[in-house]
């Protein structure tokens, strides 16, 4: 599938408002389309006349029956994620209006919450100095392989080649779903087992390719080599703003971008227990008031606020392994400001990066430094906290943050033309999160291929917490400000007797 043309947007200070209801104040569950709640509605027909603006409340996540990739049996905890979406609305309204609206709803004694929530954006590839000339290779692609260091045996890699030696090892029992935009599925590396865009349009091109490329790129003789090459890769793209699209009868999903929530809440429907959804996104926090920053400090992971952290429980509820980006912000999430709800947040509001009162089920991953000397660059001791990544307990293993050589961008290689440019220089949590997601298809597929039941979250965490590669201390930034180990798939692989 080709990429959609690109406006090559980034989101700058839009904003949604969130309500939370009070459960007993919706319709009862078997209608099958829930109405706002009428005294938020009144009150909100009041505001559109003293505004001079029209107001409309509408559920955050879309109320029809969908129809899931999988029929499973709906667990308890699964009809409690379920229910819990239900209680989420969003007002259409101005931007600037947004905030007096919030004040006003929550006067109303049926509202839990009615808070602003900046929209997520990708966390953008940290700048890098521009050090050589791209090479123009208009015959044909070299192999980029030794230049993917984080595939090598630990401590320096994951070691994808000893994954890929064992049956299941190369990803084919798994299916993963790339929560993000920007997918070049031309891409001479991405033809093999890549699925497409699943109902979305598709701008901001590069990033969602780079992604794929770490985890999925095909093996052969040209470029680069994924992590997980067997494994069903698609792409789900979420709209900067939360307008509920309608039907298409010709894609999976809607044809029309979604919301963020709901977006994580349609990809979790297309997968299956053991699955795996990456959330390539985060979101501006309360450091720097919340506002949309160029140089992304003090973004968090999206699970803060409460529509998000409802739709991540959604999905591993449904036995699907959630893998989240901790963000570019470079804030310690242990902060004692993260226990501080945002104005608006519902009175039973807990700090989900405080795991042992509130958890997400989510896996957060940090990024690391490659060793030094990669690509003739230095970035600090291999494994050491790089400076932009968000640190704290809560995040449960690394990636590489610098250097990792993969699909798209152009500054290694341009070759012909787009479907052939490579990057040696991706970064960031968004690099971090697939090489982990990577990892964890190859462990999964290879239980799987055993004959052993999906590993659940905290399992895998725990796996992910007491194997592989150590953070290393650097200086000023010590290995106390936690982003995890880099996973090791040798060690990994070897604790799988236990389950």
């Amino acid at each position: 599938m080709s990429r959609a043309s690109a406006a090559g947007r980034l989101p700058e200070n839009r904003r949604e408002l969130i309500v939370i209801s009070d459960p007993g104040a919706l319709n009862p569950p078997e209608s099958s389309l829930i109405q706002p709640l009428s005294t938020v509605h009144t009150l909100l027909s009041e505001l559109s006349v003293e505004l001079g603006e029209t107001l409309q409340l509408l559920p955050l996540f879309a109320r029809e029956q969908e129809a899931e990739a999988e029929t499973v049996e709906m667990t308890p905890e699964m009809a409690e994620a379920e229910a819990g979406l239900h209680i989420f609305y969003r007002v259409d309204a101005p931007d600037d209006k947004l905030d007096q609206i919030a004040e006003k709803l929550r006067q109303d004694s049926r509202i839990q919450g009615a808070y602003v929530r900046p929209e997520p954006e990708i966390p953008r590839p940290v700048a890098v100095e521009r050090e050589k000339e791209v090479s123009l290779l208009p015959s044909a692609t070299p192999d980029f392989g030794e230049r993917q260091g984080y595939l090598n045996a630990a401590p320096t890699g994951i070691d994808a080649y000893y994954a890929w030696t064992l049956p299941g090892g190369y990803g084919n029992r798994v299916r993963i779903i790339d929560l993000e935009s920007g997918w070049n599925f031309s891409h001479e590396d991405l033809q093999v087992n890549e699925q497409g865009i699943i109902g979305t349009e598709n701008d901001y091109n590069d990033h969602g390719t780079a992604v794929l490329g770490v985890m999925g790129g095909d093996h052969d003789t040209k470029g680069i080599k994924g992590i997980c090459p067997e494994a069903r890769i698609a792409g789900i793209a979420w709209n900067e703003s939360c307008a509920l699209s309608g039907d298409s009868p010709d894609v999976l999903l809607d044809s029309i971008r979604l919301c963020a929530p709901e977006a994580i809440r349609k990809a979790a429907d297309q997968l299956r227990t053991g699955d795996i959804l990456l959330l390539e996104m985060h979101v501006p926090g309360p450091h720097y008031n919340y506002v949309w920053r160029p140089d992304q400090r003090g973004y968090i992971a999206i699970e803060w606020y409460p529509d998000m952290l409802a739709a991540i429980k959604y999905a591993v509820a449904k036995g699907i392994l959630v893998v989240e980006a901790a963000g570019n912000g470079g804030e310690n999430l242990d902060d004692p400001m993260y226990d501080q709800p945002k104005d608006g947040f519902p009175p039973n509001w807990i700090n989900p990066f405080r795991r042992h009162l509130r958890d997400s089920g989510a896996i957060l991953v940090g990024a690391g430094a490659p060793p030094k000397g990669t690509h003739g660059r230095n970035h600090g001791p291999a494994r050491s906290r790089l400076d932009f990544s968000n640190y704290g307990s809560v995040i449960d293993a690394q990636g590489w943050g610098r250097e990792v050589t993969t699909t798209g961008y152009g500054d290694l290689s341009r070759g012909s033309g787009e479907n052939s440019w490579y990057t040696d220089q991706f970064s960031g949590t968004s690099s971090a999160s697939p090489i982990v997601v990577g990892a964890l298809a190859c462990l999964q597929s290879i239980h799987l291929t055993r004959g052993g039941r999906q590993l659940p979250y905290a399992i895998v965490r725990e796996m992910l917490r007491t194997t592989g590669s150590p953070q290393q201390d650097a200086p000023g930034r010590p290995a106390s400000q936690r982003i995890g180990n880099l996973p090791d798939l040798r060690a990994l692989i070897s604790r799988l007797n236990a389950f």
